[in-house]
């Protein structure tokens, strides 16, 4: 029976272009993980979209001398079109300025507000007296106060991971102009995460064994250590209305309303899909899972805050009393990938440019390399001198080459067809038996978000195949015994369109070309698209969708008929010579 599956992905702030170490922390595991559930014939639904109301959006156009909207619109546009072309298969990428996420923004507080876990607090903040206004939290840098970090920002620090106050940071001063703030006070809506404490961490304390030890270990004792109520409501002009009077000034915390946007996209993609409830059964169905694919800095929102957003509203849009909103199945956070050594970094300029690298190289190099060294478990290190050795000693010679070479001449010496076998050996039965055996195991490495361990097992049989190949050597066999040959070639190509679906979540593209060249009609993943959809109250937006009619991959070993004709091949990668030229 079909599992829901619901893929929540972070939500990058549209103020500047993606980069590899966004692919790394979310974005790449998390379509790796969608592309597996469909093949595994699971009802899935991947969300996310541009966050729109930020204020590193606001302090780029402040530097810019343009509107926050010009911002966020030229990086969602942007957004749409990089992550379509690396293959992030998104049922929908939406954007948090939309009337339906703030509508549903605005419900939620409304709900917490009527379910008592929201209070008004006077809050002593940062205010600039050159600027006349209060410094929102990314407007204010010091000195971290728990690790000494000198850049850390006014509501986290980058460096130790710490969520810390404005007030707390030593040393502060305006990102802006460089002056010094004084503390003023203002009045602020609080989530009341003390009084949600105990629930939460009754969902921390069991059925999370499949949880990663960093991301449970880290959760567990930031309850332990006692939760603090925070402000969901700031002193700025750019975002989502406080919907009550008397609060014209005020909207709300893009913290609190952000992660609000996998619950609103759900919804909205329900409603551009024709069928306005479809969403209930991801989020409150007890069997459907919801898995939050992010960056380890990201961890307190969803591992912490989201889950108290849920449990505080209980239930939204549904009637009946004993239905609640699921809270997270998994939150496989990732650590950091760095660049040569150091910490990727969209406001520092610090980063390997995903539109930039595409302008320039195939996107399923880019997947294999940073699959093989994802930060799963702890920071790694992006290199090209590495990245150019596993395109050309792995992803080349050991898949690419076995495909083209198989391929090649089975075009060639069989009628474009794929051969007739005769008599099998052990040799040949043992190769496909333990490539058959082979997708349950791996299919549990991805079920586990261990994709570098699921890369190493499918790459490990397209050696085994590689040596199978040698060892039975049809270029020499044809010209003595050419069903011994045609054998040999059926056998390898079996393998082959085998593990082309073990590969294929990691490598979509190259294995759509191979699907086709093996003879295949139809696509082994649906159709991934930009689309205009219009709100009466905020008119039109655009949307990164996929629509999975015609889709016929399915995990499950090769069933290639003899005698199907083949389509010529090409090679499916290139080698790489990289310069300083094309070093982006």
């Amino acid at each position: 029976m079909a599992e829901k599956i619901l893929i929540c992905v972070a939500w990058p702030y549209a103020n500047g272009d993606l980069h590899v170490g966004h692919l790394a922390g979310a974005y790449l595991p998390a379509d790796i993980y969608a592309r597996y559930h469909r093949l595994a014939g699971n009802d899935v639904l991947m969300v996310s979209g541009s966050d729109s109301h930020g204020t590193p959006i606001t302090i780029c156009a402040d530097q810019e001398g343009v509107t926050p909207r010009e911002i966020f619109e030229r990086y969602h546009a942007r957004f749409l079109e990089t992550q379509q072309q690396i293959g992030i298969s998104y049922d929908l990428f939406t954007h948090t300025d939309t009337a339906n996420h703030h509508r549903v923004a605005q419900d939620i507080f409304l709900r917490l507000l009527e379910r008592g876990y929201l209070e008004k607090r006077v809050q002593r903040q940062l205010y600039s007296t050159t600027e006349n206004r209060f410094l929102p939290d990314r407007y204010v840098e010091g000195t971290c106060p728990n690790c000494g970090y000198q850049e850390a920002r006014g509501d986290q620090c980058d460096n130790c991971g710490s969520l810390i106050d404005a007030l707390e940071l030593i040393n502060p001063h305006s990102k802006i102009d460089g002056s010094t703030p004084v503390v003023r006070e203002t009045e602020h809506f609080f989530l009341d995460l003390p009084a949600l404490q105990d629930e939460i961490a009754a969902f921390l304390a069991e059925g999370k064994d499949h949880w990663r030890p960093n991301v449970l270990n880290f959760s567990r004792n930031y309850v332990n250590a006692g939760l603090q109520g925070r402000p969901i409501t700031r002193d700025i002009e750019w975002g989502i209305p406080v919907p009550l009077d008397g609060y014209s000034s005020k909207r709300l915390y893009v913290w609190f309303e952000a992660v609000i946007g996998y619950l609103s996209a759900s919804i909205e993609w329900s409603h551009n899909a024709g069928q306005p409830d479809a969403w209930k059964t991801w989020w409150y169905e007890p069997t459907a899972r919801t898995v939050y694919f992010i960056g380890k800095d990201n961890i307190p929102f969803h591992a912490i805050i989201w889950p108290a957003e849920l449990i505080g509203m209980a239930r939204l849009y549904e009637s009946d009393p004993s239905r609640y909103l699921n809270l997270p199945y998994d939150v496989p956070a990732n650590e950091f990938m760095n660049i040569e050594g150091q910490q990727f970094s969209k406001s520092r300029g610090m980063a390997v440019w995903l539109p930039d690298y595409l302008e320039q190289f195939d996107p399923d190099p880019l997947r294999y390399y940073v699959t093989s060294v994802m930060p799963e478990t702890r920071d790694s290190d992006f290199s090209w001198v590495d990245f150019r050795r596993r395109n050309n000693d792995e992803l080349v010679a050991a898949w690419g080459n076995l495909c083209n070479r198989v391929l090649t001449f089975a075009y060639k010496n069989f009628d474009g067809r794929v051969p007739v076998p005769g008599l099998m050996d052990r040799a040949d039965v043992g190769l496909l038996a333990r490539i058959d055996v082979a997708f349950e195991p791996i299919g549990c490495l991805f079920d586990r978000c261990k994709f570098r361990a699921a890369l190493n097992e499918a790459m490990a049989l397209a050696r085994e195949t590689n040596k199978y190949l040698d060892d039975k050597a049809p270029w020499f066999q044809i010209k003595e015994d050419r069903q011994a040959a045609g054998t040999t070639v059926y056998i390898a190509l079996r393998a082959i369109d085998s593990l082309k679906i073990l590969l294929a979540p990691f490598l979509p593209f190259s294995s759509e070309a191979l699907h086709q060249y093996l003879g295949y009609e139809g696509s082994l993943f649906g159709r991934q698209y930009i689309d205009t959809f219009t709100e009466q109250e905020k008119g039109a937006h655009s949307a990164l969708c996929y629509d999975p009619a015609g889709a016929v991959g399915a995990w499950r070993p090769s069933e290639l008929p003899a005698g199907q004709p083949l389509r010529q091949p090409k090679p499916l990668f290139k080698k790489l010579e990289l310069t300083s030229t094309n070093a982006v």
